[in-house]
């Protein structure tokens, strides 16, 4: 095994990002603690506040946004950063080569729960001479990040992390604070028999997405002539992390629940950083029949249909909507 910074600079790094990338999980591993803590910590239990989404935060979101938030603006190696917990994006060094969009804490439902939650990450270039206070700076499609990743606070503190050459996996060593490579290069299998989605919305899916989801559940008397497994952590991490490892199916797809809020996921910091690990492991990564990375973002908060995984599977559920 061995420390993240060799190997970084194997992948021929610039210096500037893997200080970023070691400046962001220097946060990730106080947020660890904090998780592995609980309530020992005092960080369970939900605020009086909602963020900007509309929902109502929990203690730790707002601890995790902080602890970020603070490392990233004093480092000097970011020109601007946009949280999930964030209403607007905030300015850094106006000399700084890189933004990053980030959710500080996905799955916060299940945090005084003690069920698994995590950190995800998006790093891409600023525009050369751009206002650090412009948001139209984070206005650039998921294929122009230069890194993505995330961490899973779990049994074992994990970090998936790309810079475009792969994706690779890393575990926090306690003994001394740091993440070793522990999987050099991930495969998704292209096929697989398992699916994760929050069925509990099935009746407000479009027909399209109702129907493979029904196919699935057929097992072997259906069209589909298999057998399929369902699995729901509710945290993206969690859900991805299992497909990374072991391939699968992840969708939270479009529905007609609340028709202003079709879609449940956001592009900037949770579809396109998973989007970027999927597809260097080899898999596919859609909202629609659209593929994610290639979507122009028109705000920082907007939000996208998805469906990403094993790629024969993608292109399986792909079909019924075309």
């Amino acid at each position: 095994m061995r420390r993240l910074p060799p190997v970084l600079l194997e992948d021929g790094c610039s210096r500037e990002l893997l200080s970023l990338i070691r400046t962001i999980l220097a946060a990730c591993k106080e947020i660890s603690f904090r998780v592995s803590q609980g309530a020992l910590s005092g960080v369970l239990g939900s605020t009086l506040d909602e963020n900007i989404q509309g929902e109502t935060q929990k203690k730790l979101d707002v601890l995790s946004n902080q602890l970020i938030k603070d490392i990233l603006l004093e480092s000097g190696y970011v020109k601007a950063i946009a949280s999930e917990e964030e209403d607007y994006t905030v300015a850094g060094d106006p000399d700084a080569q890189y933004i990053v969009a980030f959710d500080p804490l996905d799955g916060s439902s299940n945090i005084d729960i003690n069920s698994l939650v995590g950190t995800i990450f998006s790093i891409m270039e600023a525009p050369k001479d751009a206002d650090p206070s412009d948001p139209s700076i984070f206005m650039q499609a998921g294929k122009k990040q230069v890194a993505a990743g995330y961490v899973l606070y779990g049994p074992s503190t994990m970090l998936a992390l790309t810079t475009g050459k792969g994706t690779r996996l890393y575990t926090l060593d306690k003994t001394h604070g740091s993440f070793l490579l522990t999987q050099e290069k991930l495969i998704i299998p292209a096929d697989t028999n398992e699916f994760a989605i929050n069925a509990s919305n099935q009746r407000h899916w479009l027909p399209p997405m109702q129907q493979y989801i029904e196919d699935c559940l057929a097992g072997t008397e259906g069209p589909r002539n298999k057998n399929f497994n369902m699995r729901w952590i509710a945290c993206m991490v969690g859900d991805v992390h299992r497909l990374l490892t072991r391939g699968g199916l992840f969708s939270y797809p479009e529905d007609t629940k609340n028709p202003a809020k079709p879609y449940k996921l956001r592009l900037l910091y949770e579809a396109n950083p998973m989007s970027m690990l999927v597809e260097q492991a080899g898999g596919l990564s859609y909202a629609g029949t659209e593929r994610i990375m290639d979507i122009e973002p028109s705000e920082i908060h907007q939000r996208v249909a998805v469906t990403m995984g094993s790629k024969n599977e993608v292109e399986t559920c792909l079909s019924y909507h075309k």
